[in-house]
């Protein structure tokens, strides 16, 4: 199965899905730490990356599915583009996908982890609450299973989600 993480930067998605992959054992693929690896190789600059970090994510993403593994993409997916494009990961590697949006209702809570947060992943820079509000983000064209940080603890999160796999694995609606 492939889980699809969506959401803007700051509202949870990572803690998500970090824990889900370390309940799930499954392959966690974060979307930051591949686009800072093409970075530091020296090849491409952050200013002319646009697409990479995605395509490299769907690559991994396909090989671990053709495994039979689990497969975590955690990115903020922020248009029908990015979200059809794993779709057609799962759809390639025949496996089942769960698409997941995750937000934060909370315009205080969610500023406070913008501007509070501290970053993993060395070299990334984060961006600030301007550029969190005015990023591109489309309304999705699917319904996901959306889930509320400001409601859920992360860990409420996982069990959310484990649910919702398990009524896909089965052919369940959610």
């Amino acid at each position: 199965m492939l889980i699809s993480f969506s959401g803007l930067p700051g509202v949870g998605k990572s803690s998500v899905a970090r824990l889900l992959a370390q309940r799930l054992k499954a392959v966690w693929l974060r979307i930051d730490s591949l686009e800072q690896a093409l970075v530091r190789s020296g090849v491409i600059d952050r200013d002319h990356l646009g697409p990479a970090g995605y395509y490299a994510g769907y690559a991994a993403a396909l090989d671990n599915l053709r495994l039979g593994r689990i497969v975590l993409a955690d990115c903020v997916n922020p248009l029908a583009l990015t979200r059809n494009a794993w779709r057609d990961v799962a759809r390639e590697a025949g496996v089942g996908l769960l698409e997941v949006e995750i937000v934060c209702s909370d315009a205080r809570m969610h500023r406070a982890r913008v501007e509070g947060r501290k970053c993993r992943i060395p070299g990334l820079l984060l961006p600030d609450w301007r550029a969190v509000r005015e990023r591109e983000y489309e309304v999705w064209e699917r319904a996901p299973l959306v889930l509320d940080t400001a409601a859920l603890s992360p860990g409420e999160a996982v069990e959310a989600i484990c649910r919702a796999a398990r009524a896909a694995a089965s052919g369940r609606a959610r």
